[in-house]
């Protein structure tokens, strides 16, 4: 099963991520399909590329608690 999650990159106590496509039981720095875009959240900054995010959701990407809350920002 795919997965629409965060990977945390950045320095210590400066995290940001990136917004990928996995399989939901990999590791979160390891192998991934897809990088959709990104967020800060200590400027509350993101760019995600909407059109892919949907296609992957209409091919059974999950996306997780947190980039549901991300994406319902984004729309608004």
């Amino acid at each position: 099963m795919l997965a629409i999650k965060f990977k945390r990159i950045g320095k210590k106590k400066q995290a940001s991520f990136r917004v990928i496509v996995a399989e939901k039981r990999s590791k979160i720095n390891g192998r991934f399909i897809e990088d959709l875009g990104w967020f800060n959240p200590h400027t509350d900054k993101s760019r995600l590329d909407i059109e892919r995010v949907n296609y992957w959701v209409k091919n059974g990407a999950q996306p997780t608690s947190s980039i549901k809350n991300l994406l319902k920002k984004q729309e608004s």
